[in-house]
């Protein structure tokens, strides 16, 4: 499986953004700011519009009408969870989100199931990050978006990608990006 963006524009962009995520690799988007690489991430899952160039899964180009199908391969692990009801500004869709698009409705999640899922990351830790990680690796997709994952999350989502799955992440941690087999300078 390819993920693909070939020129892209999108807004609040300077740049356009070419690059190829492959099943099997973790690929990392570095530099700018963290909220331009989130907004990349919200491109890739069709809640960005596309300016110039396209996007596409396997040659599949994401369109409005096509951006529920790409979703539904998608999990996605945002940096933070946003405060419901109290919105001053845009915020990426938080886990909840996620869970009630249709395509994530089935999967069953208990407090064992996490925890056991934050032990193969390798922490008991309480950190929400690593929370929102495991979460989205239970969804168990074939491509896993995350924004800002900790620099202890980079052998776990190596691993991941390693099972033939497309892992994109943000990041500017040097840590985190020894782990990535692609970068992508933005």
């Amino acid at each position: 499986m390819t993920l693909e963006l070939n020129e892209v524009l999108i807004d609040g962009m300077e740049r356009t953004l070419s690059m190829m995520a492959e099943s099997g690799e973790l690929t990392c988007l570095t530099g700018g700011t963290p909220s331009q690489r989130t907004l990349w991430l919200l491109a890739m899952q069709g809640f960005e519009p596309v300016r110039h160039g396209f996007i596409s899964i396997d040659g599949e180009p994401l369109t409005p009408r096509s951006s529920h199908m790409f979703r539904s391969l998608m999990a996605y692990a945002p940096a933070r969870l946003c405060a419901l009801g109290e919105v001053t500004k845009y915020e990426p869709p938080s886990v909840q989100d996620v869970f009630s698009l249709h395509a994530n409705r089935d999967l069953p999640i208990s407090n064992g199931i996490l925890g056991e899922e934050m032990r193969r990351i390798g922490t008991n830790s309480g950190d929400s990050r690593l929370q929102l990680i495991a979460v989205a690796s239970l969804l168990n997709k074939p491509i896993m978006m995350v924004d800002n994952p900790p620099a202890v999350a980079g052998d776990y989502l190596k691993d991941w990608a390693s099972k033939g799955r497309i892992v994109v992440a943000t990041s500017d941690d040097e840590d985190f990006l020894k782990s990535a087999d692609v970068v992508v300078e933005l």
